[in-house]
């Protein structure tokens, strides 16, 4: 498939003729063709308006048919072959077997939420039938359902140009709820944006289904994302990127005559807790696991292990020593852009230019452009909780260790930390006893807790968060993989003596669509 630079609104591929959108390869600093241009505010209104016409026929589908479509969207996928990773690897840096990883975890995603909109569970179905009789007064008959915001504009993110960008995480899970979606595509991988949305815009025209349920809109610079989240016909927001991203998007949404939700999955450091037996008994192996997951995928990872606590001792210079041997070997890695290569570089210049700050190790020295080299740094709990600098996110293979001089300095620093994606626990049996004390505080700070495991890798579920407190996330009631991720995009409405002809398939008596509802309280 040709990529063309177009802008995808609707069923129409269109020239724009804003600033230029160009990838470019990190491992070359070759840049890539075709250029892109970024679309005006005139497409944004024009996607927008395709896709407010698209909402009430696109929400009415059944459910067997909105769950053929997300199937077919990733069939559509599949059959883009190895030009879409080919592609991808140009764009990003990242290696082959990452990407066929990651496109197989895009088609599993859009699988999974085929089978939860079968299933209707997220319907939520409440039915009180009316009792007529009751004393003091009758009850009327109430029935309750979700149904879906309305349209939603997805912005893509730059450290998973499929996964969680134009047909990742938010594009499936708003689809299986029912709302049309306008991708805001990361201008470091456009190509990779063009054949994904093209692959769903076939899948579109197949299913026959309105040609706004999907567009694709590329921009460098703010106006486009602006006036998406400021058009009256957008819903809803779906977010993964900086803080800084996050909080302008929030604030925009919020400044609307209407305000509406967004949610945004943005900054966390995800603490790694080395409890004191876990330590002993096996130090040298967590720090080798530990340097694993730092560096894996160039530390490119929004759950990162970028903090490390432990009490100081023995123990935890067996532990630093394992993980510094481990990232001496570490080479460097290319990362997905230069502007995320220069951030990372100035983050590890600030971190350990901070007094009270040292060096532990670092890794392997960079041989070509973009690449990062690992770091491991050092500091006391004291110190950490004076300076907020420290708690900043690095986005790259870098973290922080916390010699603590007591349990009471590591109970502190866990409630002096921000709202976490993860917390881990590093533990054996002789620690369940400080771990029950830590638990309360993490369950309040963090979407995830692990045991015995490092934070990279978040498993596509129904039981997994992908969450956490402000700034992990902007709304921690939520989360961004899994199942779940389809209660962002659904509002309950309650329908009060409906006569049967006017109400839902869900809630009509004859359950036409065989589904599990809570009868009378009783569920069923």
């Amino acid at each position: 498939m040709e990529i063309k630079g177009e802008l995808l609104i609707g069923a129409r591929a269109v020239k724009a003729q804003g600033t230029a959108v160009q990838a470019i390869n990190p491992a070359t600093n070759e840049a890539l063709q075709p250029v892109f241009h970024g679309g005006s505010q005139q497409h944004v209104e024009q996607a927008a308006t395709l896709a407010w016409q698209a909402f009430d026929p696109y929400r009415a589908t059944g459910l067997e048919q909105r769950a053929a479509f997300l199937e077919l969207i990733a069939s559509e996928i599949l059959a883009l072959g190895d030009e879409l990773i080919v592609r991808a690897m140009a764009e990003t840096g990242l290696p082959r077997a990452r990407l066929e990883g990651e496109r197989g975890r895009t088609v599993g995603q859009l699988r999974l939420f085929a089978q939860v909109v079968r299933a209707g569970h997220w319907l939520d179905v409440r039915i009180d039938p009316a009792q007529p009789e009751r004393q003091p007064l009758p009850r009327a008959d109430l029935r309750q359902r979700q149904i879906p915001l309305g349209p939603v504009a997805v912005f893509g993110a730059s450290n998973f140009p499929l996964a969680f960008s134009v047909a990742g995480g938010d594009t499936a899970s708003a689809l299986a709820a029912g709302c049309p979606v306008i991708v805001k595509a990361h201008s470091a991988h456009p190509g990779t944006a063009e054949l994904v949305g093209r692959a769903i815009q076939s899948a579109v025209a197949k299913a026959g289904l309105p040609e706004g349920v999907f567009s694709l809109l590329f921009g460098s610079g703010s106006e486009v994302g602006s006036a998406l989240v400021s058009h009256p016909f957008i819903k809803a927001v779906g977010f993964t990127g900086s803080r800084s991203g996050g909080t302008a998007l929030m604030q925009l949404a919020a400044a609307r005559a209407e305000p509406i939700p967004v949610y945004a999955e943005m900054s966390s450091i995800n603490p790694v807790f080395l409890l004191s037996a876990a330590l002993a008994s096996r130090a040298a192996a967590i720090g080798k696991g530990f340097a694993a997951s730092l560096t894996m995928g160039a530390g490119q990872f929004c759950t990162n292990p970028g903090l490390v606590l432990a009490l100081d001792g023995a123990e935890l210079e067996t532990f630093l020593s394992s993980a510094a041997e481990a990232l001496a070997q570490a080479a460097a890695q290319t990362m997905l852009t230069p502007g995320i290569h220069r951030a990372y570089c100035q983050g590890i210049d600030q971190l350990q230019g901070l007094p009270g700050v040292s060096r532990v190790a670092t890794g392997l020295a960079e041989t070509g452009p973009n690449q990062a080299q690992a770091g491991l740094y050092l500091t006391d709990a004291e110190t950490f909780m004076a300076d907020e600098r420290m708690s900043a996110e690095i986005f790259g293979a870098s973290s922080l260790v916390i010699r603590c001089r007591s349990i009471d300095d590591m109970l502190k620093v866990a409630e002096h930390l921000e709202g976490q994606l993860t917390a881990t626990l590093q533990l054996d049996d002789a620690d369940l006893a400080l771990a029950q004390q830590l638990l309360p505080v993490l369950e309040r700070k963090a979407g995830r807790i692990l045991c015995n495991g490092y934070p990279t890798g978040v498993e596509v579920c129904q039981a997994m968060v992908h969450g956490g407190p402000f700034p992990a996330t902007s709304d921690s009631r939520t989360t961004s993989v899994g199942s779940a991720a389809i209660l962002r995009f659904l509002r309950p409405v309650c329908y009060q003596d409906l006569p049967q002809g006017l109400l839902p398939d869900a809630l009509q008596d004859g359950n036409p669509l065989a589904l599990r509802r809570l009868l009378d309280g009783v569920s069923s």
